[in-house]
């Protein structure tokens, strides 16, 4: 089972006077990279809903986002009426006007408004806490659907690998046939007389220094236990990420000994779908 990092939650919890939004988005990133908006009021949580957030989402660019809308007549700016009466009065001796626009005057002056600090009470921070889990749950669900569909190509391209690698198998012995008749000719064509024996012992030696039992097997092996992780209970891309450089290690050590047309070419498309595979890696969580 893997995860995606790419994904999106939401959640939208009602208070009496206000609707708050709770909003995630993430992509990908080698760590985790937070960036949380929110409105004043909240921030003394940010550390709370950071540790929150690490603890469920591991990795990924991440952006977090609190939004509020007041639905009722809650508000934290009052008139400082005596303020603005002494404006007013300060005015009426510089210009004579209707009090409606000495008003309109004042209230632009110096502590003509009073803005009273908020202060969020533990009844609210757990309904805000609680929609969080919310909202990071619904990104996680996002996260495992878009990790099944990542999980389906990976096991596709695995296969087409696995069916290239049995086409090598199949064809390493004219390769080696190949290869002992070139040296062969290339002998014939020199009209020497040269030993039967010495000749065999240099091609068996010419010939294991371009055997690839052992990569075929280690191959093998590395796409089972990719195949095996990708089946495991945790989601684990960096591990699959290391385990798919072993693959290629392996599939150029096959193509650099090969010195074989039509194995070359099979090696070129492994290539390919290996590259493929790195590609969506960097999308796992």
């Amino acid at each position: 089972m893997i995860y995606s990092m790419t994904g999106y939650g939401k959640s939208v919890l009602q208070l009496p006077t206000k609707k708050i939004t709770i909003e995630l988005k993430s992509l990908n990133s080698k760590n985790l990279d937070l960036n949380a908006r929110m409105p004043s009021i909240y921030r003394e949580k940010e550390l709370t809903i950071r540790k929150l957030l690490a603890s469920k989402l591991v990795r990924g660019k991440v952006d977090f986002s609190i939004y509020v809308e007041t639905t009722a007549e809650d508000t934290s700016t009052q008139i400082n009426a005596p303020v603005v009466q002494q404006y007013m009065a300060q005015l009426r001796t510089v210009v004579p006007a209707e009090d409606l626009e000495l008003l309109k005057m004042a209230v632009r002056f110096p502590d003509a408004l009073n803005t009273v600090r908020e202060e969020i009470n533990d009844d609210e921070w757990k309904a805000i806490e609680a929609e969080i889990q919310n909202a990071t749950e619904a990104l996680m669900i996002h996260r495992l659907d878009e990790g099944k569909v990542l999980e389906i190509d990976f096991n596709e391209r695995v296969e087409s690998i696995r069916t290239l690698l049995e086409a090598i198998i199949k064809i390493d012995p004219e390769r080696v046939d190949g290869v002992r008749e070139r040296l062969k000719k290339g002998v014939e064509e020199l009209r020497e007389k040269y030993d039967e024996n010495r000749f065999e012992q240099e091609l068996v030696y010419y010939i294991e220094k371009f055997d690839i039992t052992e990569e075929k097997v280690r191959l093998e092996n590395h796409l089972n236990y990719f195949t095996t992780s990708i089946n495991s209970k945790d989601s684990n891309g960096k591990k699959l990420g290391f385990i798919s450089q072993e693959m290629g290690r392996e599939i150029n050590t096959i193509g650099s000994k090969s010195n074989y047309a039509p194995m070359q070419q099979l090696v070129v498309q492994m290539k390919d779908e290996l590259e493929k595979i790195k590609e969506q890696l960097l999308n796992v969580l």
